[in-house]
């Protein structure tokens, strides 16, 4: 115990707790010159008419949640930065202690809703588009896994919760989150009559007494029972609230009477976020993948559930043993990987069959290279998925010269259910959410690159989405606050690109 508290580093980090953030944005350190950008010759956009899967409860599609809808298609209806003079602004998202920003989505004014880390707690906080001033915060209470960092000076430990990191955006641009001590907050957003603006908590849902919550916290030092925590929440098609926990708690809450039903998946864990569509609601744990409904009662009921290859130990690259993907919808499918040994396989599975559900299973990848803890885009009847094997964290070991990457499409014959490998492109993403923008059909990736020095050079890359052509590497700095650490592109509608970073928040724009 003596060895965890360090009186003198809780002292210092208790005081650099109270340091507030600044207004105006302060730009990321800048640690070096970065190479001049590049765009393809003779590469013209194209536009894909893609069809946006709306969700009535929640915010339109591109702008609603971390994956840009409730099929977590990773897909945004605009355009994105595609010249090689672009425009960058950037902000420190903390000046001490952290300050990466997870999770960006839009009001229907364009301002960005941001949650952003800090040891001392996650923060929701409204910003200018493209100055990125901060506008207005609200701060939520240190989670567990922060806390246990703090004491112990590593955190590292941080990088294996995903508890509370996803938000979505309801139809009425309110947010919905779910904090540390396991209640589900419903944020509003106004402006005072001196313009300034500010978030309160329009509603609330105490969990605390469904989820075990006797967590490590500084007003409960030395807990005795069990932790289990919100990982995500996000609405059905009836506007009532499904959550999912990470020692395999799922459940909803009935908003007409405020009711809430759980049902336990014993021994399985979610850290991913799920999906949501008009039939039915899709969790995929690190032993399975399922589809909820609620059955006569309201409560959750498992409609099917498929099981995976989840291998024999959890991979470098991935944050638990078992399958790293948010389960991705498109037409009548589902999508998410397995955690093979030796290699991953990407697995499609007609989502609306009785049985016989999986179509396809396409090795990705190389052998002994491949593993994936991000959503994947899909669209059309294709799906493109990025490498991170060998990443860890912004905070772990990681050996650049070791990590292949690699980028892949697979399309899906629906005549058939056959699936066939599209094209390979050799960029390393090692850990961003990627985004497609159906205006001009890029793919976009936050990619490293090594110099002679071994420096890390991080860049917004684009790739066509019908060759794999690289057709944008728009280098945007160099060291850790320019790795981007498992946080998303987003793309607006105005065409700006926000790509959340170990240590904050970057704007690119032509």
């Amino acid at each position: 115990m003596k060895k965890l508290m360090r009186p003198g580093l809780l002292l210092m980090a208790l005081w650099l707790i109270a340091c507030s953030d600044q207004r105006v944005a302060t730009p990321l350190p800048d640690n070096g010159v970065t190479p001049k950008a590049y765009v393809a010759a003779n590469w013209q956009p194209k536009v894909l008419e893609l069809v946006a899967p709306e969700h009535p409860f929640m915010a339109p599609a591109g702008r609603s949640a971390m994956h840009s809808d409730g099929y977590n298609s990773d897909v945004h209806h605009s355009s994105g930065p595609h010249s090689d003079t672009p425009t960058m602004h950037s902000r420190l998202g903390a000046r001490n202690l952290g300050g990466q920003c997870a999770t960006n989505t839009f009001t229907q004014q364009g301002r960005l809703i941001l949650l952003c880390a800090k040891l001392n707690g996650f923060r929701i906080q409204l910003l200018e588009p493209r100055t990125l001033e901060l506008l207005a915060e609200y701060k939520m209470p240190i989670r567990s896994s922060s806390y246990q960092a703090l004491l112990a000076w590593d955190r590292s430990i941080i990088m294996g919760d995903s508890s509370g990191a996803y938000f979505y955006l309801d139809d009425q641009d309110r947010v919905v989150v779910a904090d540390s001590r396991n209640h589900v907050l419903r944020l509003g957003l106004r402006q005072r009559a001196d313009g300034s603006w500010e978030f309160f908590r329009q509603a609330s849902w105490d969990l605390s007494g469904v989820i075990p919550s006797d967590c490590l916290r500084p007003s409960n030092p030395f807990p005795s029972g069990e932790c289990d925590m919100l990982t995500g929440v996000l609405p059905d098609h009836d506007g009532n609230l499904w959550w999912a926990s990470r020692y395999g708690r799922v459940g909803v809450i009935d908003l007409e009477s405020g009711g809430v039903a759980a049902l336990a998946l014993p021994g399985e864990e979610i850290q991913n976020g799920f999906a949501v569509a008009e039939d039915g609601v899709y969790v995929v744990s690190d032993h399975a993948l399922y589809a909820f409904e609620r059955d006569a009662d309201g409560a959750p009921k498992i409609r099917w559930r498929e099981s995976y290859d989840r291998g024999s130990e959890r991979r470098v690259g991935s944050i638990n043993q078992g399958s790293g993907t948010t389960p991705t919808l498109f037409s009548d499918f589902i999508t998410i990987t397995d955690n093979a040994d030796g290699q991953i396989n990407l697995l499609v599975y007609d989502r609306r069959a009785a049985q016989n559900r999986l179509l396809c299973s396409v090795p990705l990848f190389s052998a002994g290279a491949s593993a994936t803890d991000n959503s994947m885009i899909a669209y059309g009847n294709s799906v493109i998925i990025e490498n991170n094997a060998g990443y860890s964290s912004v905070y772990g070991d990681n050996d650049w010269q070791a990590m292949v990457g690699g980028v892949e499409r697979i399309d899906i014959d629906p005549a058939s259910g056959e699936c066939r490998k599209v094209w390979h492109a050799a960029i390393n993403a090692p850990s961003s959410v990627p985004k497609l923008a159906a205006n001009i059909g890029i793919a976009y990736f936050y990619a490293v690159t090594l110099t002679a020095d071994n420096d890390r050079v991080w860049s917004l890359v684009g790739l066509d989405v019908d060759s794999g052509e690289k057709v944008i590497d728009l280098p945007t700095g160099i060291g850790p606050s320019y790795n981007n650490n498992w946080a998303p592109i987003t793309l607006a509608q105005d065409g700006t690109a926000y790509v959340g970073t170990s240590r904050g928040i970057l704007a690119l724009w032509d």
